[in-house]
């Protein structure tokens, strides 16, 4: 197993590391990052098996990278954080250990994270809002958007809408800028504001300001017209399904 160690204490770093390799001679650290900056250029880059996360680093938060880049790696905490940070944790079914790192703890999480079958879904914002104190949900504000080299920034209200298109899944702004997303429909109705964006369909989530005209369809349906135009006409109905929730959420 291939693990990554984003930590900025030096004498922490070389403690788990020797731990893991008492734990499990086969797992290999294939790397040791102590900042957000170093951590978000190297997740560009590789992947590994399991991340290692300290939540304060040199240079902030490390939830900060989330934002930064696309992981789907199982991620444990090491935090020396309070225990309100850490019913956090619990709240959203991460798996951490509290500094000073336990053996018998390490082991544990690991024997959890082998019996998994499927990787951890993690909601950084809502976590970040937590350990703030925040009372109100936080929502995604931008996207960064890596294409070959270059790293594009869209604020989420630059997006017209999401769509899927041949397995992918991309947004649209309201200039008729198309680009890719690492993600999916049903995660994106998660981190946006309800009271912005709706899932009309299968296929597409639309930002209430791009809907320009309505029209009534067969079955109680709903046909949009969205500025800037969907690709294919009947893309933008509202499914048969969500047509009573949709007129709700437009009524406020």
């Amino acid at each position: 197993m291939n693990v990554v160690i984003i930590e900025d204490e030096k004498l922490a770093v070389e403690k788990l590391e020797s731990m893991l390799l008492e734990t499990d001679s086969r797992i290999r650290v294939i790397a040791r990052l102590g900042s957000v900056k170093e951590s978000v250029s190297w997740l560009m880059q590789h992947s590994a098996d399991l991340i290692f996360l300290d939540i304060q680093l040199s240079d902030g938060i490390s939830f900060s990278i989330f934002d930064q880049v696309a992981v789907t790696t199982p991620v444990i905490f090491t935090t020396a954080y309070d225990q309100y940070a850490i019913k956090a944790f619990q709240l959203n079914s991460i798996s951490y250990l509290l500094k000073p790192i336990r053996k018998s703890e390490l082991e544990e999480s690991l024997r959890k994270l082998n019996s998994l079958k499927s990787a951890f879904t993690i909601d950084f914002d809502a976590l970040l809002s937590q350990l703030k104190g925040e009372g109100t949900a936080a929502y995604k504000k931008r996207f960064l958007i890596q294409i070959g080299e270059k790293i594009k920034k869209i604020e989420t209200a630059e997006v017209a809408y999401f769509y899927v298109m041949e397995k992918g899944t991309y947004l649209r702004t309201f200039t008729g800028n198309n680009l890719p997303l690492d993600t999916s429909l049903d995660k994106l109705e998660l981190q946006l504001d309800p009271a912005c964006f709706f899932r009309i369909n299968r296929k597409y989530l639309v930002n209430m300001e791009a809907i320009v005209q309505m029209t009534a369809w067969s079955r109680s349906r709903i046909k949009l017209e969205l500025k800037p135009p969907a690709d294919h006409e009947f893309d933008s109905i509202v499914s048969v399904d969500r047509s009573a929730e949709f007129r709700n959420w437009l009524n406020g």
